[in-house]
């Protein structure tokens, strides 16, 4: 997207931050006291505040002049979830068989990026539209495929088979990745007070997922 910058937000200032996801759930009481509920939102939105994540004058001066570059809230970026970016849990390393993306077909040749959440219930099956270049490997019924023969767009997450090359019908197609989060600033001003800064006040910076 034009309005997007492919660049991440200082890891380490994220890395201090607080945030995540968030849902729009509708709730109509009737009158016999039983409740209705809806969720307004087929996919959650994470939200942060990374001011939180900002310890010195530095620091602070990297994120205005990050905040700047961006516009305010005109162009979007990545941002790293501390808790969420990897196909696989934070402790363990992604591999090709981390997450399910898909069954072949014989002609389906692209398949998009997502993780899954749960335990089968309710499973929540989130797209993952900002995959790490370089970091995402692909298998087909367990077995890895060769990265000649496959493709994925860093920014868009669509995983694409070369021709010929297909999964069969039935074959189940997986994936194991690292990602970012798309965000956007969520204020056009950010107001500094630098001797409450000094005093240990840390200013509020929202940041909000871009959903698309």
């Amino acid at each position: 997207m034009s309005d997007f910058h492919e660049i991440r937000f200082p890891t380490d200032i994220a890395r201090g931050a607080r945030g995540g996801p968030e849902r729009l759930t509708q709730i109509v009481t009737l009158a016999s006291g039983r409740e209705v509920r809806n969720s307004r939102w087929a996919h959650s939105r994470r939200r942060y505040d990374a001011g939180l994540g900002i310890r010195t004058l530095d620091a602070l001066a990297a994120v205005v002049a990050f905040f700047e570059e961006r516009r305010g809230r005109l162009y979007g970026f990545r941002w790293r979830d501390g808790l969420d970016w990897k196909s696989c849990p934070p402790s363990q390393s992604p591999l090709a068989t981390d997450q399910a993306i898909g069954t072949g077909d014989g002609v389906t040749a692209s398949f998009q990026l997502c993780k899954h959440y749960g335990t089968g219930l309710a499973t929540y099956r989130r797209p993952i539209r900002k995959p790490v270049t370089g970091e995402v490997t692909v298998a087909i019924g367990g077995t890895a495929v060769d990265p000649a023969r496959v493709t994925c767009d860093a920014t868009s997450g669509l995983v694409t088979f070369a021709a010929g090359h297909a999964p069969a019908p039935g074959a189940v197609v997986t994936a194991g990745f690292l990602f970012d989060v798309p965000v956007r600033f969520d204020i056009d001003a950010i107001e500094i007070d630098l001797l409450a800064f000094e005093a240990g006040e840390i200013p509020r910076i929202p940041v909000v997922e871009i959903l698309s």
